[in-house]
């Protein structure tokens, strides 16, 4: 399979790439702005399957030109298959402290990169294809809410009702769009939202039911925002 992986240099989504590497068959292209981390992701990956296909891209899903992504991505893949946005970024502060800069944040990184994402490879992918949105049981309609992640929440949950919308207008294309609202996984971003809380789930746990779910959640479901949490929070 052809898989794009943004947000690949750390936490869940390091450990959803060394996940589809296992498989010498697929090439995953994983997105980063560190080229540090990725460049360690592709030792470790190497390191347990030696012929695998890792593309390491140092990119800025907000910022930087998709003109140049686009035509990368066509030569190397062809076609994707698998589209998994998930990167992003957590700011926690009081609401009385949250500026609209802060907020304003929040929306690039948790919505605006991914619909720049997704409208850019959309040419890339057909029938059967699958965007995995990552979002937060934070955004998830009547779940437990937290002092201090007003603003991530309120993205995450923009980004649930973006799927929804994109499973709709996409139908025809036979490209299937799904959301997993994750719960806590043991991750820095965890601890900037939760100083010292300790997660039961791992992040190769967590990582691993991504790259299964990606592979084969769209078989089964469209347009859903799956909420995956064991523990509140």
């Amino acid at each position: 399979m052809n898989i794009v992986l943004t947000g690949a240099s750390s936490g869940i989504g390091f450990e959803a790439a060394l996940e589809f590497t296992l498989n010498k068959a697929n090439k995953v292209v994983c997105i980063a702005r560190s080229a540090d981390k990725l460049r360690k992701l592709l030792e470790i990956a190497k390191g347990i399957t030696p012929d695998c296909t890792l593309l390491p891209v140092e990119f800025d899903i907000v910022n930087d030109d998709y003109a140049a992504l686009v035509p990368f991505l066509k030569q190397k893949l062809g076609n994707i298959d698998i589209l998994i946005n998930n990167a992003g970024s957590l700011i926690n502060k009081p609401f009385s402290e949250t500026s609209t800069a802060d907020m304003a944040n929040m929306f690039e990184s948790n919505v605006l990169g991914h619909f720049n994402m997704i409208q850019h490879l959309l040419p890339l992918m057909g029938n059967d294809s699958h965007i995995v949105n990552i979002g937060s049981m934070g955004g998830f309609q009547g779940s437990v809410k937290f002092p201090g992640l007003s603003a991530y929440s309120a993205s995450k949950a923009a980004l649930h009702a973006l799927t929804e919308c994109l499973a709709f207008e996409l139908l025809e294309t036979g490209i299937k769009v799904n959301c997993l609202a994750l719960g806590s996984a043991q991750t820095e971003m965890l601890e900037q939202a939760f100083p010292g809380y300790q997660s039961p789930v791992l992040a190769f746990e967590m990582g691993k039911y991504v790259a299964d779910f990606a592979r084969t959640g769209h078989k089964f479901f469209n347009g859903k925002i799956i909420p995956v949490a064991v523990t509140t929070p």
